[in-house]
């Protein structure tokens, strides 16, 4: 699919965006293990949350739109073939850590681009506590009980800490985490929800061996990931008003609104709450005269490293010399993002070019539209889509049709705004 974006003269609406992927995630796998039946409320349906509600179904787990009959912490079954975790990420690494305190070893499969992406950092901390772990391909369990371990993380990934975390549950002792820099605490928080003793906060966290977690009953907020690109359009492009309702606002998934604003680019919340644990808020987005240059580092770039693209897209607007740096991770995401971005921001004018560990963008440049490749990678194709709303004449984005891996009519709600 090729989808053409034209140049917008503004942006108008109250929208909301889908239910928060990485809550939906671990709302799924906590569920499945929990004793008794969770219930939510916006759950994701992008593609790679499907991925991760058919691999629970494979280990004899009954789901349904907003419902999981949780078969507690040793009902799992031994799936008849490997699991297909699509291409999502999140769901073969949490499942990692899931499936390998097992009593049974259980392969995990992606499509092309998950095949490629490094499991190491997973498989290395469940190889310490004990289990079973090979890759590639990603086999683990049957080789249990697991035994506590305190794990430094090399590389700051909420993925990897859940897994750990997870099979921690299952865990002999005492299984502590601690990070380089704070990431995403959602399974954190999740686990708080279902069994009181989980324990920590900011860059260090530990669990302990345990028998049975509660059922979940929740309102999955909206993705701030996903509202970040209609953020960016209506602060960027002249009368626009767009507010997006009942957004996931967690201090750990705010680090795009504060780089927003730390070039003058007015993001407003309302309407702050707190929904099981997840802070939630309206937000709305409106243009600004003055502007200046964005600055991301390392610790930024860990908290923001979704929103990096559109980051980009932003930067390309902005005047002086924006350096987003320590994002190397972009690097091995559904694929190599800094690589894809530069590639698009390129071919539609900007003033962009590639470093190892992120960008140097000088701005401001109008856009101009162009014929740019999403490299089948959703979060490239929505920031080129953005990119499009900013530029002159058409912009068609090659293989759009990758955005239903998170955001299912994207393209639909952008013609709405317009």
């Amino acid at each position: 699919m090729i989808a053409a974006v034209r140049k917008a003269r503004r942006l108008q609406g109250d929208i909301r965006v889908p239910g928060d992927k990485s809550i939906s995630h671990r709302a799924l796998i906590l569920g499945s293990i929990a004793d008794g039946d969770s219930h939510f409320r916006g759950l994701s349906t992008g593609a790679d949350v499907m991925s991760t509600a058919g691999c629970m179904r494979a280990l004899g787990v009954e789901i349904t739109d907003s419902s999981v009959h949780g078969v507690g912490m040793e009902g799992l079954r031994h799936p008849s073939e490997p699991l297909d975790c699509g291409n999502s990420g999140t769901t073969m690494r949490l499942l990692a850590g899931l499936l390998a305190a097992q009593p049974f070893s259980t392969e995990l499969r992606g499509d092309e681009s998950l095949s490629k992406r490094p499991m190491d950092r997973v498989v290395t901390p469940l190889r310490e506590m004990g289990a079973d772990a090979r890759w590639p391909p990603l086999i683990v369990g049957g080789q249990v009980p697991l035994h506590g371990i305190e794990y430094v993380m090399p590389v700051a990934s909420a993925q990897v800490k859940s897994a750990i975390l997870i099979a921690g549950l299952y865990a002999t002792g005492t299984t502590t985490v601690i990070e380089p820099v704070m990431t995403r605490d959602h399974t954190e928080l999740m686990l708080q929800a279902m069994w009181p003793k989980a324990d920590g906060d900011y860059t260090k966290f530990q669990v302990h061996e345990i028998r049975r977690l509660e059922p979940l009953d929740i309102d999955i907020p909206g993705d701030l990931s996903a509202a970040s690109f209609w953020l960016v359009a209506g602060a960027l492009i002249p009368g626009s008003q767009i507010r997006v309702l009942g957004v996931g606002a967690n201090a750990t998934r705010t680090a795009i609104i504060e780089v927003m604003r730390s070039a003058g680019l007015n993001i407003g919340a309302s309407n702050t709450r707190n929904v099981a644990r997840e802070k939630v808020a309206d937000l709305s987005a409106f243009p600004v005269k003055e502007m200046s240059a964005i600055q991301v580092n390392s610790d930024t770039a860990a908290l923001a490293i979704d929103e990096l693209p559109i980051i980009a897209v932003a930067a390309t607007q902005l005047p002086g010399l924006s350096r987003i740096t320590g994002a190397r991770e972009l690097r091995v995401k559904e694929s190599d993002r800094i690589a894809a971005m530069a590639e698009g921001l390129s071919a539609m004018g900007a003033d962009i070019t590639a470093i190892d560990d992120g960008w140097e963008i000088r701005g401001p440049r109008q856009l101009e539209g162009a014929h740019v490749r999403s490299h089948k990678d959703h979060r490239i194709a929505m920031a080129l889509a953005v990119a499009g709303l900013l530029a002159d004449g058409v912009t068609e984005i090659q293989d759009a049709e990758c955005v239903d891996i998170s955001y299912p009519g994207f393209f639909d709600q952008l013609e709405s705004l317009c």
